[in-house]
């Protein structure tokens, strides 16, 4: 479910990881943000985890540390590198070890670990750098798994959320949640960005997309919670944001006062290889 730049002139400048006031302003309010965010699915997890030839995870752009403490219970022994020190302070409050940094620019040190993740944070990172120091960083046979969620919402909920944002805000990215077939294959322009980043790194076998399905049931004031922590609102003023989630939560009485949501997570994942 990331929430990316629009995409106006084709250029560059357009790539999700250059806008940086977007990708570090989830940390106004990480407590909302780690409370209202999904978890990742358990399949997926384990997966990555089967793939990797030790416990040795980074987690790359980790924020709260929802994914980190997901593969901590897993078994794994997780570093997060997070560029937003709000976030990475309340991901430490939870057990987890954070650097605060960017990916790019973050010092390993000499460390080495058996897979780098990045859960709804991968198109913040330069594409190709990124791959490169994930390679750097992993050792042979390890894992790069970068992964993000696709939700299906009641037409008539995201109907309201884009009406809202198109008034209040028609210049900023604003956020759509459709089936997880369409907002699969809307996104599927930042999985190949992903995988060419991965291929020009010339480091991993090629890459591969892993698909987990699953469903999420939501109460008015479950979803309600969650909107404020989308990038596209984050920095929204309160009274403007408070517009959004009435017109929100009108849709949902009307359906009732809840709703459950198709979703899949597609992970782009790939091993590093095994010789130099």
């Amino acid at each position: 479910m990331p929430t990316l730049p629009p995409d106006r002139t084709g250029s560059s400048e357009d790539e999700p990881h250059r806008h940086r006031d977007v990708a570090e302003s989830f940390g106004t309010d990480p407590e909302r943000y780690d409370r209202t965010r999904p978890r990742y699915p358990e399949d997926l997890v384990a997966a990555v985890v089967d793939a990797a030839p030790g416990p040795r995870v980074l987690d790359v752009g980790c924020g709260t540390g929802i994914q980190a403490r997901q593969f901590q219970a897993a078994g794994c022994e997780v570093l997060g590198v997070e560029p937003d020190a709000r976030m990475a302070d309340f991901a430490r409050g939870t057990g987890v070890e954070v650097e605060v940094a960017t990916f790019e620019a973050w010092d390993p040190a000499g460390r080495e670990f058996d897979a780098v993740v990045a859960g709804q944070a991968w198109h913040w990172v330069d594409p190709v750098a990124g791959a490169a120091k994930a390679a750097a960083v992993l050792r042979p046979g390890g894992r790069l798994a970068a992964f993000w969620h696709a939700f299906e919402s009641p037409p008539e909920v995201a109907d309201a959320l884009e009406a809202a944002c198109r008034r209040l805000m028609p210049d900023a990215p604003w956020h759509r949640t459709t089936s997880p077939k369409k907002a699969v294959d809307g996104y599927q322009a930042l999985f190949t960005k992903a995988a060419e980043g991965i291929r020009e790194a010339g480091a991993f076998s090629g890459p591969e997309q892993w698909r987990f399905d699953w469903e999420w049931s939501r109460t008015r004031d479950e979803w309600l919670d969650l909107i404020p922590s989308f990038g596209s609102l984050t920095r929204l003023p309160p009274d403007l944001v408070a517009q959004v989630l009435e017109e929100v939560g009108a849709a949902i009485d009307v359906m009732g006062g809840g709703f459950t949501m198709v979703c899949a997570t597609v992970a782009v994942t790939a091993e590093r290889n095994r010789c130099a």
